[in-house]
């Protein structure tokens, strides 16, 4: 049974970390394995939210997140979308940016570090809404914190309260931490406007995306 189900799982997995060890030795190895538990302990957290949005989609849209979605979220957002942020911000093509990656991983390093607040920021929005809806969703059944979890779902009376939580800790976050934002050698920038705009934008494609599934 659990061949049956994770079997595909099971040989990717083993052929990545076959791959990291012809590419990287046994350093890349460990890296890969640390970050693949990291990924399946986050999928299955992930599990249990993406159960809930998936009980109001209609069977088509159900089949869409599990497919097109999966991949998006699996291969969009681990691999293309770090390529293209760093094509963006450092003006490059996106094969060149890809070159870089493979051949000069050190300048491919920087130049993440430099993108890593516009990219936790878009990011950190789509996961934040999703977390939200989840809290003050006032039809969902199962409590684990009761005490908490209860009186938060009553909030959820309250009309778009979701995004406006969201943009309350964007706002903060942008005039806080993003005015000393950490970029490679050590040194710091303000980042305010760019981790407002990134956020924003997070926060329009995940009501796009719920629009759409809804």
């Amino acid at each position: 049974m659990v061949l049956k189900t994770f079997g595909w799982s099971f040989a990717v997995t083993a052929l990545g970390l076959v791959a990291a060890i012809f590419y990287g030795g046994w350093q890349a190895f460990g890296i890969v394995a640390i970050l693949s538990v990291l990924e399946i302990s986050l999928s299955f957290d992930n599990a249990v939210i993406n159960a809930g949005i998936l009980k109001k989609m209609n069977a088509f849209w159900q089949k869409i997140f599990l497919t097109i979605g999966i991949l998006i979220a699996v291969f969009g957002m681990r691999l293309v979308f770090p390529v293209v942020i760093v094509a963006v911000s450092a003006k490059l093509g996106p094969i060149e940016a890809i070159d870089l990656s493979f051949n000069d991983p050190d300048k491919y390093k920087e130049l993440v570090t430099d993108a890593h607040p516009s990219i936790a920021a878009f990011g950190g929005m789509f996961l934040l809404m999703i977390f939200l809806d989840f809290i003050f969703d006032e039809d969902r059944d199962i409590h684990w914190l009761r005490w908490i979890e209860r009186p938060l779902a009553k909030l959820g009376k309250v009309d778009m309260l979701s995004v406006c939580v969201a943009l309350i800790i964007l706002l903060i976050t942008a005039m806080t931490f993003a005015t000393q934002a950490h970029q490679h050698g050590g040194g710091h920038v303000d980042k305010s406007a760019t981790v407002m705009l990134s956020g924003i934008a997070g926060l329009i494609t995940y009501l796009i995306v719920g629009g759409l599934s809804g």
